[in-house]
């Protein structure tokens, strides 16, 4: 009989403590000691013996005492690394619960320590014990699918408020300073991912080329109860994963494998392939067999390295939003999120996230300057054509509170937040609104672009995105790099803004003022603010009002109210200043003020905008402006 030591016998270990008492009733192990934070009572070892126990402080000698050929790990996910180190280290084989660590540094400590050992060190992920992902496989090897495109996963349990709150660690992104990553994505939902990554043959590190998230919360929370994520292989194939634990009731989570000539759907938790039940290895057994027989593991290590790279995605993204009540049903003992089931199949079928599915609650995420929330970006927006679809950014406020920026104003509706909005590029009106037509004035002309979303890139006070710019007719004009960054300022904050368009083929950027409108040489970096309630006032270092500063070409402007300041800097040689206060309070340097701007390969610009409490006098603006760089 193989000797095992358990490490972590409550919770989830309970299940293990059932599945040595089945195994130890065929003759296959004996439960030589138990490693806990709390004894273990006799009556819960019925059926095992007296296993010797220790703390976990004791793993180490505990396997020495007993000569345990394998220790299982089923403790909170931040103790995974230590542990399993410890167990290697001590000469013993281990059975490590997922996810394998809470980081990726950890999960190469482990290998590291494997790899010293010579042992072997197999993950739980249960699903991969079943015949039915070989079996996909070979389906989609055997080209009967045709050409895989994507594999769509979705899953929709629900979970009681007592499930978030069962442990310390629960629910939690961080514990004492050390990460623990325990959400929908990377704990109840990791086999998803994990199985999804099985079947597309892409396992190990170095096969996840980049990972787009979108992570909610409706429990209140550190981390996803609600997510949808979107994983793009080394070798161009999609993986989408839509999961939640806010549905009504519990359907079994599937896979959905999308080819040219047809599709494959997998049960992973029943092992149904296409209607058909495959037959599943105990992962504890086919361990066993491998320490007596070198019988090849399940789940090594190894095979989960592609998605300690996504669980690593998912622990450096910014934290969760949470998904506002409004969209929720708070039941006395859980909370819903209604409709969510229905997405997470749409996602699964459409390889598409929540936020391109139209969730209301989805396609926004926060900037935050030391822990304040002080503006919402947008980024999927469900807005009509004539708006000109574009990122944009809404709600802007101070540090502390006040609202900075408009959006849909009567006025001029296409006017959205802060955004980077262009009226004429290459013929294609990015701005919103009419067109100008030189010799008639403005008309609906049908010529209205869009920014499209593709991708984010975490950054530490911010993102860096990818964005397409989309013609009417489909055809992608141009491609964007745009930095969004938010930064402490004093005891204000500042917006960063960069952007770099590369375009197609050769283009002019024009305004309406190169078609004969004089002053409107709007067209880049703009930002909408509110009517203010106070005098508003507009004022560079050389010059103060609209009139005066209209057109100027300076490094920084002011526009001030007495509730709030907003200082514009650019950084790089200046563009022209195009003001709005009379008519409405507006604005953003000018790409093409007066006649057009021709663009060969790429345009880059970077506006700092410094957003301030109360009203700032010229000194004070300029001290702001002279600090950034």
């Amino acid at each position: 009989m193989t000797k095992v030591v358990l490490a972590g016998a409550y919770g989830h270990g309970r299940s293990h403590l059932e599945n040595l008492r089945r195994l130890t009733g065929r003759g296959l192990v004996e439960l030589a000691g138990i490693c806990d934070v709390r004894p273990v009572d006799a009556g819960t070892l019925d059926g095992l013996g007296t296993p010797d126990q220790a703390g976990p402080d004791g793993l180490a000698a505990l396997i020495e005492r007993t000569g345990a050929a394998i220790t299982i790990v089923c403790t909170p996910i931040n103790t995974h690394a230590d542990l399993a180190v410890t167990a290697l280290r001590a000469g013993s084989h281990v059975l490590l619960e997922k996810p394998p660590a809470a980081s990726l540094a950890d999960f190469e400590l482990i290998a590291s320590a494997q790899r010293e050992s010579g042992l072997g060190c197999q993950v739980g992920f249960q699903s991969l014990g079943s015949s039915a992902v070989p079996a996909l496989r070979k389906l989609i090897s055997s080209g009967e699918l045709g050409d895989i495109h994507g594999i769509g996963v979705a899953g929709a349990w629900e979970r009681p408020a007592g499930y978030f709150t069962r442990s310390a660690w629960s629910g939690r992104r961080r514990l004492n300073g050390r990460d623990v990553v325990d959400g929908a994505l990377t704990n109840p939902f990791a086999h998803a991912t994990a199985t999804a990554l099985a079947v597309a043959g892409a396992e190990e590190l170095g096969s996840v080329a980049s990972v787009e998230l979108e992570l909610f919360h409706a429990n209140p929370i550190e981390a996803d109860d609600t997510s949808a994520a979107r994983i793009r292989l080394a070798d161009g194939r999609v993986i989408t994963v839509a999961v939640t634990l806010c549905a009504t009731g519990r359907t079994e989570p599937y896979l959905v494998v999308h080819g040219t000539g047809g599709t494959a759907r997998l049960v992973y938790t029943t092992d149904e392939l296409n209607g058909v039940v495959h037959p599943r290895a105990d992962l504890l057994e086919n361990l066993v067999e491998h320490v007596t027989t070198g019988a090849e593991l399940l789940a090594p290590l190894a095979r989960t390295g592609a998605f300690m790279e996504f669980l690593e995605a998912v622990r450096l993204a910014p934290d969760p939003l949470p998904i506002a009540e409004e969209h929720q049903r708070i039941h006395p003992d859980r909370r819903e999120v209604p409709g969510v089931r229905e997405l997470t199949d749409l996602s699964a079928g459409r390889l598409a996230l929540f936020s391109e599915l139209g969730a209301p609650w989805a396609g926004r995420r926060e900037l935050r300057v030391e822990g304040t929330p002080v503006a919402s970006y947008v980024w999927r927006p469900a807005l009509p054509a004539t708006d000109a679809p574009r990122p944009y950014l809404y709600p802007v406020r101070t540090r502390g509170g006040v609202e900075v920026s408009e959006f849909h104003p009567a006025d001029h509706v296409h006017h959205l937040g802060v955004s980077l909005a262009i009226a004429d590029v290459g013929g294609v009106n990015f701005w919103g609104g009419r067109t100008f037509v030189e010799g008639s004035g403005p008309a609906w002309l049908g010529d209205h672009g869009h920014q499209r979303h593709d991708v984010f890139e975490e950054l530490d006070e911010g993102f860096r995105e990818a964005l397409t710019w989309v013609g009417p007719d489909g055809a992608a004009l141009a491609r964007e790099q745009r930095t969004v960054l938010a930064r402490p300022a004093r005891q204000a904050w500042a917006l960063d803004f960069g952007f770099t368009l590369t375009v197609a083929e050769p283009l002019e950027i024009r305004s309406s003022a190169c078609k004969g409108r004089p002053g409107a040489g709007y067209g880049g970096f703009f930002w909408r603010a509110p009517m203010a309630s106070a005098h508003l006032d507009v004022f560079t270092a050389e010059a103060e009002g609209e009139h005066a500063v209209h057109g100027s070409a300076t490094r920084w402007l002011a526009m001030v109210s007495g509730a709030w300041s907003l200082v514009f800097v650019q950084v790089g040689p200046p563009d022209p200043w195009f003001v709005r206060v009379a008519e409405y309070p507006g604005a953003g340097p000018a790409l093409a003020w007066d006649r057009p701007l021709k663009v060969a390969r790429t345009l880059s610009r970077r506006v700092v905008t410094v957003v301030a409490d109360g009203r700032l006098g010229r000194t004070a603006a300029a001290e702001l402006a002279a600090g950034i760089g």
